[in-house]
């Protein structure tokens, strides 16, 4: 895992513009649809990733509260 995080990191940003080329290059219009599936998926994790965050805190908050 030391070595495949960051090539993951830097060849997903790669590839995901390899493919929006692609579409651009096949069919214009292709692109549009592919940046708002992309767009919407990162939101989708987005919120995902901040509804965990939040959770987490008040739970932390919530036990350092009761040992007070």
């Amino acid at each position: 895992m030391r070595i495949a995080k960051p090539i993951l990191i830097v060849s997903t940003p790669i590839g995901v513009a390899g493919g929006l080329y692609e579409a651009y290059r096949l069919a214009g219009g292709l692109v549009f649809l592919m940046a708002m599936m992309v767009a919407f998926v990162a939101a989708a994790l987005g919120s995902v990733i901040y509804i965990a965050r939040r959770e987490q805190r008040a739970q932390r908050g919530g036990a350092s509260a009761e040992s007070r």
